[in-house]
């Protein structure tokens, strides 16, 4: 299980005795820890936020983003540092920002930053279908639907959220339309006719492809955890929400240790998902009872969003459709499955 953080590198250069900050600090409570950032994202298309836990100092050193861009000033504005570049960034495009920074105390970092390129206009999605259980001939599939138009690029998709994750993929740039439907096959046959389509939903061939769909194939993907997992759908990496499901087969009794979950990652996922109002819980903590039981699914019966939910982030949303009912790049089924 993977867990994300913006920084790819941060080498201390050098620390001196300060004021006493927290005893945490550094031994006898002197200052030996330079900034430690939090967070760093494009916020514009010539402008790249760091954010930082104390106020930071600009180095000295040269200030380099690589694929090249031209760098126009930095600036530090409280606890962040503001990066302008001279040319746009390309939507959705993975860079790296390399710089050096310090605190009033002259302890210093080198740091390598991993952002990606400024999408003023993402999409608004929903997970909309997903099979769980698939087989070698129908392998795990998750379909996404285009409420709102917008460009995908850098839209990121999790095998769990974004602090934990087994998978990830971040969408290249490309046009949707209120209406279309964009699916992720999450185990590959590694086919040469299985291409990414940016242009014709047409233009790929692999297992379950689908003309009427934009399909994506996840690199290296083994397919989803059967009975117990999180799918999540960012506007970025490390970014907003867009939508997210919770699914589980279990009970608040399976076990003691994770109420439940069976696993610490799932249950960290669950809780990611409540902090950040993505999931919905029926009590003070969440619970495998308040998610999507995919039991009774198989690889022809997915979980399909029903047309009349109102997108309460919760269990309610889902139902599981009769033998063959799948629906996967058209609109889903509202029949459901009866045991």
């Amino acid at each position: 299980m993977k867990k994300t953080f913006p920084v790819i590198l941060a080498l201390a250069l050098s620390a001196c005795a300060c004021v006493p900050l927290a005893p945490s600090s550094g031994s006898a409570g002197i200052d030996l820890v330079p900034p430690v950032l939090l967070r760093a994202s494009a916020e514009g298309p010539n402008r790249i936020v760091l954010e930082f836990d104390e106020p930071p100092v600009p180095g000295d050193g040269p200030v380099e983003i690589e694929p090249d861009l031209a760098i126009a000033g930095r600036e530090a504005r409280d606890k962040t540092i503001l990066v302008f570049t001279e040319s746009a960034q390309k939507i959705g495009a993975e860079y790296t920002l390399r710089l050096t920074v310090s605190d009033a105390c002259g302890n210093s970092a080198w740091l390598a930053v991993r952002f990606y390129g400024y999408n003023p206009s993402p999409p608004r999605l929903l997970i909309n279908e997903f099979i769980t259980r698939g087989s070698s001939t129908h392998p795990d599939l998750v379909e996404i639907k285009v409420l709102e138009g917008g460009n995908m690029g850098g839209v990121a998709f999790y095998c769990g959220t974004p602090a934990r994750w087994d998978k990830r993929f971040v969408f290249p740039p490309f046009t949707v339309c209120r209406g279309d439907f964009v699916l992720l096959h999450c185990k590959p046959q590694g086919l040469p006719e299985e291409i990414d389509e940016t242009a014709s939903p047409d233009a790929s061939g692999g297992m379950d492809a689908c003309p009427t769909a934009y399909d994506f194939w996840l690199p290296e993907g083994t397919g989803l955890s059967g009975n117990n997992g999180a799918l999540s759908l960012c506007d970025r990496p490390e970014g907003k929400y867009l939508d997210a499901v919770l699914y589980s087969t279990r009970t608040s009794d399976a076990d003691a240790d994770y109420r439940g979950f069976g696993s610490y990652d799932v249950m960290e996922q669950a809780d990611e998902l409540a902090a950040a109002g993505a999931w919905m819980a029926a009590g003070e903590k969440i619970a495998p009872e308040d998610a999507v039981n995919p039991d009774a699914s198989t690889t022809t019966r997915s979980l399909c969003r029903s047309s009349a939910s109102a997108d309460t982030d919760g269990k309610a949303d889902f139902h599981i459709v009769p033998t063959r009912k799948s629906s996967f790049g058209r609109d889903n089924c509202d029949e459901i499955y009866t045991q």
